[in-house]
């Protein structure tokens, strides 16, 4: 032990004190360092324990600030939350939300014009806030500026993650206003990347469908693409709302040549993935298989149900004005065993059946078929159907149309 304590080297008690002062240093930094990160870590959720962890954290400060002057705050909260906002500035210039609740407790005052001056230092620090824009939209809209009330929209849209939550409903509520559809046509004629969200919502949100058709027809004249979806979606909206004619307006810009007085896509040409009621539905249901499938240039309409299982596997809405029609077309491998033949039968949206039409098998008359419907007055909205009847046969019933149309007798 002795001769270890000689080849220790001895320290003399200035250099333990610089050991002992950056020890205390290092532990000081340490217990810095933790606290630092437990209040970052309960910034969002507990913003006053996160204050009292980092007081002199300006963002932190200036989070507490924003969560004191909320929609509900008192006068006496909102008095703490400007005193904490201009703490966060002092901390750290770029602190916006501390920025925000001040603009925000100004206007609140009646202090417009302070208001924007303090949102004008907000944006130029940051175009991500939610509070700072949400505001320049209200501010925009207050002076009837509604170029500008738009811009701002596009720049929230762009940059914030919830904007399209808070602003969706209130853009498809708004473009009931001329002014607005006129302004918003241009906005999004540039494709934002907003914008096909926006026109997915507006299909089925929109308050009047009427407005949304108007937007997308206008938009689709200019290039802009509306889905698919969207325009079924937009066309179930105007016919479940009783906007006939303008479902049918919409219906025929979306399908070049569609005639009213008549059925569409005699051949199947169309295969849409999602078909609005104006086009051809193919019903699968309770086993039975139906489906639209390309057959060269045209389509065909096959079909197949089991045994026992009956139904409609196709139908079509039509808005045909009163008279006679005739209907035709042409079906592969119809084969039904005694009286189950499939058939065509068009009905009025109240129910009442105008006739039916059977197929003969296919191999007679050259696979062809041919009958008569008369509209009367007063049914209005019609739905051409074809219904496969049950059948005892072990395979069921099945096969294919490769053309059928229903248009007015001459």
């Amino acid at each position: 032990m002795s001769r270890r304590r000689r080849i220790l080297p001895r320290r003399g008690a200035s250099e333990w004190g610089i050991r002992i002062a950056l020890a205390m240093v290092m532990a000081t930094v340490g217990t810095w360092s933790v606290m630092q990160s437990l209040a970052y870590s309960e910034r969002g959720a507990a913003p006053e324990l996160a204050h009292q962890l980092a007081p002199g954290d300006g963002r932190i400060t200036a989070l507490l600030s924003e969560k004191l002057s909320g929609p509900e705050a008192t006068p006496a909260e909102r008095a703490k939350a400007d005193q904490l906002a201009r703490l966060a500035l002092r901390q750290d210039p770029t602190a916006v939300p501390a920025a925000a609740t001040l603009g925000i407790d100004a206007q609140l005052r009646g202090d417009t014009a302070g208001a924007r001056r303090i949102f004008a230092y907000a944006q130029m620090l940051s175009r991500r806030d939610l509070r700072t824009r949400l505001w320049a939209i209200e501010d925009a809209v207050g002076r009837g500026d509604v170029a500008g009330a738009l811009r701002q929209y596009d720049i929230t849209l762009r940059t914030s993650t919830y904007g399209s939550d808070l602003l969706f409903p209130v853009l498809s509520s708004a473009i009931a206003d001329p002014a607005i559809r006129d302004a918003l046509v241009g906005t999004l004629a540039a494709q934002p990347v907003w914008a096909q969200a926006f026109i997915d919502y507006a299909a089925s949100h929109a308050p009047d469908p009427r407005s949304a058709g108007g937007l997308f027809a206008r938009l689709r004249r200019i290039g802009v693409p509306i889905s698919g979806n969207a325009s079924a979606v937009l066309l179930n909206a105007l016919l479940s709302a009783g906007f006939r004619d303008e479902a049918w307006s919409y219906y025929a810009s979306i399908r070049p040549g569609a005639d009213r007085r008549m059925s569409r896509d005699p051949r199947f040409v169309a295969a849409l993935d999602t078909p609005s009621p104006l086009d051809w539905v193919p019903i699968a249901d309770g086993g039975i298989s139906a489906s639209i499938q390309r057959e060269g240039r045209n389509g065909i309409f096959d079909f197949s149900a089991p045994a026992s299982v009956g139904g409609p596997v196709l139908r079509q809405m039509q808005l045909l004005p009163a008279g006679d029609y005739v209907l035709g077309g042409h079906s592969l491998n119809i084969d039904p065993p005694g009286g189950s033949r499939p058939y065509w039968t068009l009905t009025c949206q109240d129910g009442r059946e105008l006739g039916r039409v059977a197929f003969p098998k296919s191999a007679q008359a050259g696979g062809n078929f041919a009958g008569r419907f008369t509209v009367p007055a007063g049914c209005v909205t019609q739905y051409l159907s074809l219904v496969v009847q049950p059948s005892d046969a072990v395979g069921g019933v099945s096969g294919q149309v490769d053309r059928v149309q229903l248009a007015p007798a001459h």
